[in-house]
């Protein structure tokens, strides 16, 4: 059996995997990274995803925030992001109205409110949204940086009520205390559900963290469009990461690991062995349990959603003449998310159905960033859609049913995007080569399959606060940067890290940093 060393082995060929190996060959470590498919990016990759239709679609992971400019700085990348001049358009369900929040235009926003009934919103939007930007401007910067205590963080903030409201009591209670119109309501509330089955009154305050993380991402809160999609940015990373030193090596399915640093992997059929004085994990901590042979040491994550990619001959008509499609499009697009109807959806889905009507949003890269299209697809007009849809979870799904759930998921889509469009989405869905309409549907289970998030979940499994409890253990340097596990010698390099998720690298960044400093 081939046998080889490395300093540092990282397990999975993701976004923050690659930021690790950077950071580390670039520091001077002997680094090997495996991954199991044929080509790095892990949930950040671009694909065709329709059959001779020449454009590449963010197939997984599809807009950026959380990933600091400091990294992008550091590691010297080619990446740009494009910033939406909308933050979202929600239509009022029933009415050919909707809320436009244009974050370049103030009264015009306001106008928006009232047309909805939300006049009164207006004030408390604003506070509101002030308060989570101070809330960016404290805690982002500290996310490239060990770990603040609860009370640090606090004080960081410096304002007692602001952190109380979101991070002491269920978000539920703060929006409905600050907001009194449903719709508005609604809207806050999404940032608090994405990939995450939750009420608004969680007890648990798992909405919390991820309202948190949504809103303080890049100190703006701003989520952005990669320039030349998902793949452009994992590209961009595999270049820095081999032209640094790291050895990346595809279709290489690591079988287990040890405490000791010993690393099984199978390459184009053989067995092979690599040991290291550190194991970056950049696949889920219930995955990892599984690598060492033990048993779970948690629940098995569970994800909350599906994953519809469309392509369009063009944007479709709205109900609400007075808006132009570019601009309702232009941030995100909320269906049938008003804050009852989140209720609801989450009721119905806990009760084992899909909603109907099925929260979802929207998201049209090439609005901001056309070149993921053909010169002949941009000049026709044409454009991507992405859809994520809300309250899908994973307990719907079995291995047997998966393929007809997928069909009434997909179905459940269609569905809620017609029930606010002035023509049917079908009408404006471009055709592959084979004449099959470009729609693609992914659900939890698609995802675990394709990528081994366990249970389809985005974040490999709940979110943590970007601190620790005052009385936490940081004697150690993965202690202090948040990516310790049960090990010495293996550390969390993923979204299951402390501070992990989303496109950000900061599990990739944080590992590293614990490395270099543990020696």
């Amino acid at each position: 059996m081939e046998h080889s060393t490395a300093d540092v082995v990282i397990v999975g060929g993701g976004h923050n995997g690659l930021v690790a190996a950077t950071y580390l060959a670039q520091a001077g470590k002997t680094v090997t990274l495996l991954e199991r498919l044929d080509h790095v990016g892990g949930a950040a990759v671009s694909a065709e995803a329709f059959y001779g239709v020449d454009a590449r679609l963010s197939r997984y992971s599809y807009l950026v925030s959380l990933l600091p400019e400091r990294i992008i700085r550091e590691l010297r990348l080619d990446i740009r992001l494009e910033r939406r001049r909308y933050a979202s358009y929600t239509p009022l369900p029933g009415t050919d109205r909707g809320l436009l929040v244009d974050t370049a235009d103030a009264d015009a926003t306001a106008v928006s409110f009232a047309s909805v009934g939300a006049a009164d919103d207006v004030a408390p939007w604003r506070e509101f949204y002030e308060g989570t930007a101070t809330l960016a401007r404290a805690l982002f910067p500290t996310v490239c940086e060990p770990l603040l205590t609860r009370s640090e963080a606090k004080r960081a903030v410096g304002d007692d009520s602001l952190w109380d409201s979101i991070v002491e009591r269920p978000i539920g209670e703060t929006i409905e205390s600050t907001f009194s119109n449903d719709l508005v309501r609604g809207v806050v509330l999404t940032d608090a559900l994405i990939g995450n089955f939750v009420s608004a009154h969680d007890e648990s305050l798992a909405g919390n963290r991820c309202f948190l993380y949504h809103v303080i991402g890049g100190g703006t809160g701003d989520w952005d469009v990669p320039v030349g999609g998902m793949g452009a940015v994992t590209g961009e990373l595999a270049r820095a990461a081999s032209e640094a030193g790291a050895t990346l090596l595809t279709n290489a399915e690591v079988a287990s690991l040890t405490p000791e640093g010993e690393v099984r992997y199978v390459m184009h059929g053989k067995e092979r062995v690599i040991t290291a004085d550190r194991v970056l994990v950049n696949v889920a901590p219930y995955v990892l349990d599984s690598l060492l042979g033990n048993a779970a040491s948690a629940p098995r994550p569970e994800g909350a959603q599906v994953k519809v990619n469309l392509m369009l001959s063009r944007l479709p008509r709205l109900r609400d003449e007075n808006i132009e499609p570019a601009a309702a499009f232009g941030g995100t697009f909320h269906i049938n998310e008003g804050y009852a109807q989140l209720q609801a959806a989450f009721d119905a889905a806990s009760a084992g159905t899909v909603p109907s009507p099925l929260p979802s949003e929207i998201y049209c890269h090439t609005l901001a960033d056309p070149s993921i299209l053909s010169p002949e697809l941009q000049a026709n007009g044409a454009h991507t859609l992405t859809v994520f849809a809300l309250h899908a979870p994973d307990r719907l799904l079995t291995p047997e049913n998966n393929d007809e759930m997928r069909a009434v998921l997909q179905q459940a889509v269609v569905d809620s995007l017609n029930s606010v469009l002035a023509e049917p989405i079908e009408d404006v869905l471009m055709r592959d080569s084979d004449g099959n309409l470009c729609i693609e549907t992914k659900t939890t289970l698609d995802i675990e399959e394709a990528l081994r998030m366990p249970g389809g979940n985005i974040f490999h499994g709940p979110l943590s606060w970007p601190f620790v409890e005052d009385d936490a253990s940081l004697s150690t340097p993965a202690e202090r940067w948040g990516v310790a596990t049960a090990h010495e010698r293996i550390l969390l390099c993923g979204s299951g890290a402390r501070r992990g998720g989303a496109v950000s690298g900061l599990g990739g960044h944080n590992a590293a940093m614990a490395v270099l400093e543990s020696q």
